[in-house]
């Protein structure tokens, strides 16, 4: 059994019944419980704490899958980017962003992308397969096991893929991240991004936890958006911003600034009208030069004028600091780099 693919609450259960039925007692599973994501270990012989049998009888009926690191690059401005291979050789991208006293993890939720969104290296390379819950909280509990170790306080969703296509896992992996019991990071302190996967935004909804809800835009109006995003077809912007509206957090709109494409005035006021539809903050994105897609940057100028438009119709909007300019940070382009290319599928 996978230890890694339980909740903590699972696991802990699992492993208390387990010492008891070989007579080291319930107490001792708990015991072993903490290493998993708490005080994590790389095996179960680094359980120092546990007795030398009940590791070994530990190892004979469980596992704990590491994720291979493949390759580490490291900005000027701090930012670190992981390449991990899985068991079947896919690889996925993590990446460690410092600011201050926070430091953020933006994780993957799946090898590949099916929505090949026109400006994401990653939707370049199709879809491949989605990641079960010890492979997206693994790259976590991986960059933990570092020398020394490195410790989100931060997460995002926004690494390879898109987490809510792939609920089931991205459910238990959010209950491993929040629980006291597991990696104990606050609710209002890990991010979700969308592209308006409606199920999953209802599903998310439905958590009681103060998780953070971004979506996606990119574009103002649905004829735009659809050049850019195929699955505006799908689900259109009138039933994202529905579902927006209906979410009791506060959600953020994600807009990534394309040169001559969706940066001009008439564009800004769109946008502003759509956020004030369901009172959202509207973050900024200057586009990664490295996965570019063909596109081109607006001007940082240009950014500035955008986002004062955006303002002064009264809507919150900030403009993200662009990080990790001279390595390969956009998202997917470290992987594109390392791995032959594949030809996307065609969207449905």
């Amino acid at each position: 059994m996978n230890l890694l693919d339980l909740t903590p609450g699972q696991a802990e259960s699992v492993l208390r019944e387990f010492a008891q039925s070989v007579g080291a007692g319930a107490y001792r599973g708990t015991q072993a419980a903490r290493h998993l994501w708490t005080s994590p270990v790389g095996s179960f012989e680094e359980m120092s704490d546990l007795p030398k049998e009940f590791r070994a009888k530990l190892a004979e009926n469980f596992t704990m899958p590491r994720l291979a690191l493949e390759t580490m690059q490291e900005s000027s401005d701090g930012t670190r980017k992981f390449l991990f291979r899985m068991a079947d050789g896919q690889a996925i991208e993590t990446v460690a962003i410092p600011d201050g006293d926070r430091l953020t993890f933006c994780i993957s939720s799946q090898a590949g992308c099916a929505l090949q969104c026109a400006f994401c290296a990653t939707g370049a390379m199709g879809f491949l397969r989605n990641l079960s819950p010890h492979e997206i909280a693994g790259q976590v509990r991986e960059l933990a096991l570092l020398d020394p170790p490195i410790k989100a306080t931060n997460i995002v969703f926004m690494g390879m893929g898109e987490p809510l296509m792939n609920w089931p896992s991205v459910d238990v992996v959010l209950t491993i991240l929040n629980s006291p019991n597991g990696i104990g990071i606050g609710a209002r302190h890990i991010t979700l991004s969308t592209v308006g996967w409606l199920p999953g935004i209802e599903a998310l909804a439905a958590r009681a936890e103060q998780f953070r809800l971004a979506i996606s835009i990119h574009a103002p109006t649905d004829g735009l958006r659809a050049t850019l995003m195929p699955v505006n077809t799908k689900f259109p912007l009138a039933s994202v911003i529905e579902a927006a509206a209906n979410f009791d957090r506060r959600v953020t709109f994600e807009y990534v600034m394309l040169g001559g494409v969706n940066d001009q005035m008439e564009h800004a006021n769109a946008l502003a009208a759509l956020a004030q539809q369901c009172k959202a903050f509207v973050n900024l994105i200057p586009l990664h030069p490295g996965g570019a897609m063909g596109f081109t940057p607006t001007s940082r100028d240009g950014i500035h004028s955008f986002a004062r438009r955006i303002k002064d119709r009264g809507v919150e909007v900030a403009i993200r600091k662009s990080r990790g300019t001279d390595i390969s940070a956009a998202c997917g382009q470290l992987r594109v780099e390392r791995l032959t290319r594949r030809r996307p599928p065609e969207a449905e």
